[in-house]
């Protein structure tokens, strides 16, 4: 734990380092297999996002924006210059909002599975049901109906252990955080102004933040990436080709 309250863990030595944000529900030990693939070239970073993991719950009202300062925090305590950042769903939205408020913390930055675009009204509505069946029915329940969807098969063999992994998210993380989804702004304007190189990760059969929500901006910066046959959970459908992508997205800038 630092002071900024994150429960990390922090791999490998190299001239770089990355540093990598999981989705709703999730926690560092998505990246488990791309942490393996990265450490022997790069010091390597994943945290637990505030109410996720073994991390603490920091009040029940936080937004975006305020996860994105928790991350500048725990960079500063650590006292890390600049990061490549790369950022998993509820991850690439916080990415988003760090990359707006604190560019000189990055090199650059990628949304894994995520996108600039805010909810629409049915996201949005879709927020609050998922708000009231925590409060109804408990995280354990939420969890065995979101964590199938989340993958192209349904009988894929990383759905018992991303379970297992989602159950240790606190009711008031994981509302606090449906909160913050719902209210989020529309951040194109980052992808598109921003001087960093970008790296979009989509699924191909992501069936949560489809491919065209992901390449919104197109630019010279922008360098795209479609994992085939994934759905939105790459880094455990598709780890080899992640860790490809991101290196060669880190070694050609």
């Amino acid at each position: 734990m630092t002071d900024s309250k994150l429960s990390y863990i922090d791999t490998g030595k190299g001239k770089e380092t990355l540093l990598f944000l999981h989705g709703f529900c999730g926690s560092h030990e998505y990246w488990s297999d791309i942490i393996a693939g990265l450490k022997e070239e790069y010091r390597v970073i994943a945290v637990d996002l505030r109410g996720h993991g073994a991390s603490e719950e920091i009040g029940e009202s936080f937004s975006i924006e305020d996860m994105a300062a928790v991350i500048a925090s725990f960079l500063e305590e650590l006292e890390i210059g600049q990061v490549y950042m790369f950022g998993h769903s509820l991850g690439g939205y916080i990415t988003l909002a760090f990359a707006e408020r604190f560019p000189g913390k990055l090199s650059g930055f990628s949304l894994v599975h995520s996108t600039a675009f805010p909810d629409d009204e049915t996201g949005k509505a879709g927020r609050l049901k998922s708000v009231e069946k925590i409060e109804s029915e408990g995280i354990p329940a939420f969890i065995d109906g979101l964590i199938p969807k989340l993958f192209a098969n349904s009988d894929d063999p990383n759905i018992e252990h991303t379970k297992e992994i989602g159950y240790k998210t606190s009711e008031i993380g994981a509302i606090g955080s449906l909160h913050a989804m719902r209210n989020r702004i529309d951040r194109n304007h980052v992808l598109k102004d921003t001087k960093l190189p970008v790296l979009l990760v989509a699924g191909e059969k992501d069936k949560v933040i489809p491919v065209e929500k992901t390449f919104s901006v197109k630019g010279s910066h922008i360098n795209e990436v479609i994992l085939k046959g994934s759905g939105h959970m790459g880094m455990l459908e598709a780890p080899g080709r992640l860790i490809e992508e991101i290196i060669r997205f880190v070694e050609k800038n």
